[in-house]
């Protein structure tokens, strides 16, 4: 029965116990599994159930331990900015993901980046921003680094605080978990001060990879 298995919104947040605005903003960022028809949102019970049950019990299984870093960053996904506004160093990003064959839609990709941006600043602190997205035109999961020697001062940090290091994140439709792990996992490792120091005083791509996939 196709009608009881596709939910709504409001279906959804009482499902779930949270606001229909938070299942919104859920679905418009790509944090829940999701899709349109026409102009209103859709939801489909059964991905509903998964996604709450990775959400409870995958990363407490797996803490941060399955992220694998030199799977999904390479020296040649390592840039070192010189940009000093967030939209060039979003576009720049992106433009780097864009070369890898995981990602089939150049223009989709740096759209989406932005339009995630608008939506909410993507900075966390501490001089870190995590540009994220998933698209069905993006294959596998893929990160791309970026050093900023300058101060980023138009990102809107929780803190006030420029960003001088940005992990953009784009991930296919259907790797929600992984996807949620990988944020999870960057934004846990780059609490460490000297880590954050090491990175921002690198020279090279090799260098600086060489410090992520360190254990």
């Amino acid at each position: 029965m196709i009608e009881e298995e596709i939910l709504t919104i409001d279906e959804v947040a009482k499902f779930l116990r949270v606001s229909e605005r938070t299942v919104y903003d859920w679905a418009q960022k790509g944090e829940i599994p999701s899709g349109k028809i026409g102009t209103a949102w859709r939801f489909k019970k059964s991905e509903i159930e998964q996604w709450v049950n990775s959400r409870l019990s995958g990363l407490r299984k797996t803490g941060h331990t399955s992220v694998q870093v030199e799977s999904i960053i390479s020296p040649d996904r390592i840039l070192f900015l010189k940009d000093t506004a967030k939209l060039e160093a979003l576009t720049a990003l992106a433009e780097n993901l864009a070369t890898t064959p995981q990602v089939k839609n150049r223009q989709e990709l740096i759209e989406r980046i932005i339009q995630r941006e608008e939506l909410m600043s993507t900075a966390i602190g501490r001089g870190i921003a995590i540009p994220h997205v998933r698209l069905s035109s993006v294959t596998d999961l893929v990160v791309s680094v970026g050093i900023s020697k300058t101060d980023i001062a138009d990102f809107q940090s929780l803190d006030d605080e420029p960003v001088r290091l940005l992990f953009m994140i784009a991930a296919a439709y259907n790797q929600h978990a992984y996807y949620l792990q990988t944020l999870s996992f960057f934004s846990a490792r780059l609490k460490n001060k000297e880590l954050r120091s090491s990175l921002l005083n690198t020279q090279s791509a090799e260098e600086v990879y060489k410090l992520l996939v360190k254990v």
